[in-house]
């Protein structure tokens, strides 16, 4: 790629040109090392919508995301964001288009909650700029959102699980991406931030951000997401709206649960319950 071709794919960027269009996998094959996780899988995921991908431990859906973050390369197929490969983006680029937040994360020794979430600007940040109040707004309303603003001068190592997860929700909401991949954001948070987090992630999609997160919680997923892919052994078993896709006979392949479907008194949504503990 020229410097010219690099200007103009980054004034591209900048313009929001790139948030226009999808996100897909096409036939991809994801392994590690010999270990294939996925085989043939293509997805087209919904814009600016709310997607849950859900599943049984270890069916592929952490893969599928980091394939989609561009930390994963398939080994067969292809991932595009608008068309293009996502391994054609330089790493600065896609990260201004694309914000994930993997499982696991551990944050440098010492360092303060504001300090961490402002890594989350790295993506709009040159050698040339300086800290900027564009900058500063991200970070403030970011910690906002997340519930930690009351921790900002707080080291995260002395926070609480459920802290620090919400510290880590600021720092990729900073980036202020058009494409949200949050695998398992709801860990270590009790059930009145599990709701909150959820809630945030629906206003975000109302307001044209495109979600996807990888949720345990069925119940869950279907009250907040508007799509749903549900995986088992690497395949898609089914994808669409809860209500069109969420029934007795989905749960029994899914997760090998008995179970009965009754509407969320609160939102009409599926609700599944357990008719007896598994075997």
């Amino acid at each position: 790629m020229t410097e010219e071709q690099a200007v103009t794919e980054e004034q591209a960027v900048t313009q929001g040109q790139a948030a226009t269009g999808r996100l897909a996998a096409a036939g991809v094959t994801l392994a590690y090392g010999d270990r294939v996780v996925s085989a043939g899988l293509s997805i087209d995921v919904p814009d600016r919508a709310f997607t849950a991908v859900v599943g049984a431990n270890a069916c592929g859906k952490s893969t599928l995301l980091r394939s989609f973050a561009r930390l994963l390369a398939p080994s067969a197929g292809q991932v595009s964001l608008d068309g293009r490969d996502v391994r054609d983006y330089k790493p600065k680029l896609i990260a201004r288009e694309i914000g994930f937040l993997p499982q696991g994360l551990v944050a440098p020794e010492n360092i303060a909650v504001r300090q961490l979430v402002a890594r989350g600007r790295y993506p709009h940040q040159t050698l040339l700029s300086t800290w900027s109040r564009e900058d500063e707004r991200a970070v403030a309303g970011a910690m906002a959102a997340a519930g930690v603003s009351d921790l900002a001068e707080r080291t995260v190592e002395n926070l609480s699980g459920g802290q620090r997860q919400r510290v880590w929700v600021a720092m990729v909401l900073a980036q202020e991406t058009p494409y949200l991949l949050l695998d398992e954001p709801t860990t270590f948070l009790d059930i009145t931030h599990q709701y909150q987090l959820l809630a945030l992630l629906a206003r975000l999609r109302d307001e044209g951000r495109t979600v996807i997160t990888v949720l345990h919680d069925i119940n869950q997923a279907c009250r907040f997401a508007d799509h749903l892919i549900a995986m088992r052994d690497g395949r898609v078993v089914a994808e669409g709206a809860p209500a069109d896709i969420v029934d007795t006979a989905l749960i029994k392949e899914v997760f090998d649960l008995s179970c009965v479907i009754v509407p969320d008194p609160v939102t009409g949504t599926p609700m599944i319950v357990p008719d007896a503990a598994p075997d």
